[in-house]
């Protein structure tokens, strides 16, 4: 082949290339879809017996660990809720409107040791929903001297759970195909107690009267589409 001819077809090889990679690149963003994403009015400050109690302010992460979550997410939500019982579980909720790869969520088991927290027990699980359907969760056990806080929680990546990094770079492929960037959630419940089995029991109940509560577009967002198989709204 002519030295000219080759650089020619080189050339149109490396255009073409580049022009692929343009098509394929997600340029649109789900969170500009549709209504945008109001943390205060999606969880409610009162939940069937449960209300907010300001008594009991949550444990704010430290300075550096907030830096980051300032740049990861768009907004996030934090509050205590309390029941006529007197039990409480601490809600925690962040929400980025790009979960591509360089703004994956923050996850509990860095930021918990980042605070000072002792990781006891790290595992997945899944959350029984009322229908009989499940809701895939990651559970921890923390402790910081004397306070043991059991923690549930789950990533939503688009209407996609995805606990871990290999399950959100299948979500992201999955969207990226179609051109999307999606969003995402990171929904974090946690209770004080030494007795780990019935935190998480008390979590499991929190989060069915929480879905309950919520209407079926709010199920979506909250808990992907497992969540908005449960049922009330």
């Amino acid at each position: 082949m002519k030295p000219l001819l080759k650089a020619g077809v080189v050339f149109a090889l490396m255009m073409a290339s580049v022009g692929t990679a343009y098509v394929v690149t997600p340029r649109i963003h789900m969170a500009d879809q549709g209504p945008k994403v109001d943390l205060e009015a999606l969880f409610p400050k009162e939940i069937n017996g449960w209300r907010i109690d300001d008594t009991m302010p949550v444990v704010m992460p430290a300075p550096d660990v907030q830096a980051l979550l300032n740049r990861i997410y768009n907004s996030t939500l934090t509050r205590t809720y309390i029941n006529a019982d007197g039990e409480r579980v601490m809600l925690s909720v962040a929400y980025g409107g790009d979960q591509s790869d360089g703004n994956e969520a923050h996850r509990p088991e860095v930021c918990y040791p980042a605070q000072g927290f002792q990781l006891r027990s790290n595992s997945y699980g899944s959350l029984a929903l009322k229908n009989g359907a499940s809701l895939p969760v990651h559970r921890l056990e923390t402790q910081l001297t004397g306070r043991f806080e059991p923690v549930t929680y789950w990533i939503v990546v688009g209407d996609q759970i995805a606990l871990t990094g290999f399950q959100q770079r299948l979500a992201q492929l999955k969207y990226g195909v179609q051109g999307l960037i999606p969003d995402g959630m990171l929904v974090r419940v946690s209770s004080i107690n030494r007795d780990t089995e019935q935190a998480f029991a008390l979590q499991n109940r929190f989060v069915n009267d929480l879905l309950t509560a919520a209407p079926p577009a709010a199920r979506l967002r909250i808990a992907g589409a497992a969540g908005a198989k449960a049922p009330g709204g």
